[in-house]
């Protein structure tokens, strides 16, 4: 078939050249759509034209882009436990105090430049609990340092509440941008059973005093509050409101081997764990509190970048926390490697948000 080709084209060609040149060019665009499905058919089904000019390289330079490695991991939000000691025994705790070191501050402070530099926009000061350590002169050095020398966006701390006084807030108080305070009851006897009770001193009106502080010194007050058997069927729902936090982070109770699992472990807190429905329930009774952040174990596992208090990466996929090698002996981007976190899972739990105190409205 395809032989007879040039005979049909010739014929084409005289009779559209016997037509008026105003229709010559309508004549001629279907016989020319013609001869290319007749080349086709010669050639194969195989046969295809090139390209219009510029998009084959467009289309292979998609090609490399999308097959090119993956760009380092940034350390937006790293929370840094630089001490391991505490003054409270909570039973489920997934941080204990298994060392007692604490870097030297230079060293701290240069760790703390290299993740500044390599992207680091937030930093959470943690524990252990934080002001334990030279009655927190050393966390609060560490906070003035964030705010005022890397100029970070938000510095926050995690902390029991129970060895800060007001003048810490005096000293450090407008480099701080966000307090966060563990409170898992407001029952007092409940926070005894827990491991947060300190004899005379109540967990409970201590909260009220540190809130008042945050209030009085322009800190954004958070409470984050661990669900486990002790408090799973609590209805919290007014104290937190009255309290007004900016956030009240809700984690479920979650099992590390070598922390508060396992034979290593300096905790047992498998009396303290609660189902997937259970925390759901829980979740449901306070779905009508607007600052509820929950975490399930799910979406906590992965999705924080942990520092301990050699600076080195802990990695949980494994349900315990293996550390990288320390940030300060080969740099914040080969240490992140194995850090193990799961970047995707900080995003859709909401680990970005409003986390500097210039854009909160405290009042």
């Amino acid at each position: 078939m395809w032989m007879l080709a040039p005979f049909a084209l010739a014929g084409k060609l005289l009779s559209a050249l016997r037509k008026p040149l105003g229709s010559l060019w309508g004549s001629v665009v279907p016989w020319f759509f013609w001869l290319r499905s007749a080349l086709w058919l010669a050639g194969g089904k195989n046969t295809r034209l090139p390209p219009p000019r510029g998009q084959g390289e467009r289309q292979e330079s998609r090609g490399e882009e999308e097959e090119g490695p993956d760009l380092p991991t940034a350390p937006t939000s790293v929370n840094y436990h630089f001490t391991r000691q505490c003054n409270y025994k909570c039973g489920f705790c997934f941080h204990t105090a298994k060392t007692s070191f604490v870097l030297p501050l230079a060293e701290a402070k240069r760790g703390l430049r290299m993740l500044q530099a390599a992207g680091m926009e937030k930093i959470n000061f943690s524990g252990g609990e934080p002001f334990i350590h030279d009655r927190g002169e050393y966390l609060g050095k560490l906070v003035r340092f964030c705010k005022e020398e890397l100029r970070l966006p938000s510095v926050s701390i995690v902390s029991n509440g129970s060895l800060i006084r007001e003048r810490w807030f005096q000293n450090y108080g407008e480099y701080l941008d966000i307090l966060a305070i563990s409170c898992d009851s407001f029952d007092e006897q409940v926070n005894v059973l827990i491991g947060r009770g300190q004899g005379k001193k109540n967990h409970v009106e201590n909260l009220q005093k540190l809130r008042a502080w945050c209030r009085d010194y322009r800190v954004a007050f958070k409470i984050n509050s661990v669900i486990n058997r002790f408090n799973v069927d609590e209805d919290m729902r007014e104290p937190i409101k009255a309290l007004n936090p900016v956030r009240w982070k809700v984690f479920q109770c979650l099992l590390i081997e070598g922390e508060n699992s396992g034979e290593e472990a300096l905790r047992e807190a498998q009396q303290f764990v609660i189902s997937d429905e259970e925390f759901e329930g829980f979740l449901d009774r306070h779905n009508e509190v607007s600052c509820l952040v929950p975490e399930s174990n799910q979406k906590m596992k992965d999705s924080y970048l942990i520092l301990d208090e050699y600076m080195r990466f802990l990695n949980c996929r494994n349900g315990r926390k293996d550390p990288s090698k320390s940030i300060l002996d080969v740099g914040v981007e080969e240490a992140i490697k194995f850090s193990g976190f799961d970047e995707k899972m900080f995003l859709k739990r909401g680990g970005k948000y409003v986390w500097s105190k210039a854009d909160l409205k405290l009042d």
